[in-house]
């Protein structure tokens, strides 16, 4: 496997050097970003495998930043951060960021979070291409488009999806009527464990369903099983 490549985004020089010398020492190939045009222009130029980011930044905060990476591609996305309160963790989250980190932080967490996460980018990255030969998943008139990770209405309307809410879609399209466990729906979108007030999936179905409710004869798609998870019940065409 190629040496992985880490683009810490952070502002603050101590703090930069200081995460610079802890994956260096594990073997990571390492670029520094002070903001979001330099990470920009960094990614423009490199091939990057994660992305680990603070939420306070000069310009634009990391947030929006991790709007604009799910745009362009799949690397892992990781906020290390001093904002710790739940709801910026969630939010973060639901933009599609893989981890989040509270500073202080402990070095050997950071980095086996880190690992894991590359581990897991890389490997998907080898392995997509021949797993996907599915392009598209169409049901009650609407399709999940796989390449462009777009939700596509009844009326061709293109909705660009988050990272979260498009693997949660993916994955109960690959799954239809079978019952999903929030724990089984977190692992798949993020990645994580479910840990006790985790409301990371809820959060994510509550805004899939609000395209489907922007159709109001739409059946319902995706069902809650109480005291289960969800199902999905959209009737697939055949591929």
């Amino acid at each position: 496997m190629q040496t992985p490549h880490i683009l810490i985004v952070e502002d603050e020089h101590v703090t930069r050097n200081t995460l610079k010398s802890i994956f260096e020492a594990e073997g990571y190939a390492v670029l520094e970003a002070n903001d979001g045009e330099e990470m920009h222009r960094l990614l423009t130029d490199n091939q990057v495998n994660l992305v680990i980011m603070d939420i306070n930044l000069p310009g634009k905060n990391g947030l929006l930043l991790a709007r604009e990476l799910r745009e362009q591609g799949d690397m892992a996305l990781m906020f290390l951060t001093g904002r710790d309160n739940e709801v910026d963790k969630i939010l973060g989250l639901e933009i599609g960021a893989d981890d989040y980190i509270t500073k202080p932080f402990n070095p050997r967490e950071l980095t086996i979070r880190a690992r894991n996460l590359l581990t897991r980018a890389m490997t998907r990255g080898q392995t997509s291409e021949e797993k996907r030969s599915v392009e598209r998943y169409e049901f009650n008139g609407w399709s999940l488009e796989i390449n462009s990770r777009s939700l596509v209405t009844p009326e061709g309307e293109l909705i660009k999806l988050p990272r979260s809410e498009f693997r949660a879609m993916l994955h109960f399209c690959e799954n239809p009527g079978k019952i999903q466990t929030r724990a089984d729906l977190l692992k798949k979108m993020t990645g994580r464990e479910l840990k006790p007030h985790d409301r990371t999936v809820d959060v994510t179905i509550r805004r899939i369903r609000k395209h489907f409710e922007s159709h109001g004869d739409t059946p319902e798609i995706i069902a809650t099983i109480h005291g289960e998870g969800y199902r999905f019940c959209g009737n697939l065409d055949d591929a």
